[in-house]
């Protein structure tokens, strides 16, 4: 499960480079922050930990599109997160 994040300080050190889009028409993925480890669930409901040995998954936010593995974007309500495309990540992040 890629649920429990943490943003890393360098590329080299995620397990993929994040972009976060604009508009969700844009992104590969739809997710959704939780506030509480027990609600995270697999790849699309995101539970931000303080450091690296808790995490399931690392990423790095990227400045630009083009850097990125995965285009995302945070939506407001859990029933809205989704992969909205093919991507090689897609039921791999954990």
């Amino acid at each position: 499960m890629m649920s429990k994040i943490y943003v890393v300080d360098h590329s080299h050190q995620a397990d993929a480079k994040v972009f976060e889009a604009k508009y969700d028409y844009q992104a590969d993925l739809l997710w959704f922050k939780v506030d509480h480890s027990h609600q995270e669930k697999g790849d699309l409901l995101w539970y931000f930990v303080d450091h690296a040995h808790q995490a399931d998954f690392k990423i790095y936010w990227v400045d630009h599109a083009h850097q990125a593995d995965i285009e995302v974007f945070k939506v407001d309500h859990a029933h809205q997160a989704k992969w909205k495309k093919s991507n090689k990540f897609k039921n791999r992040l954990s």
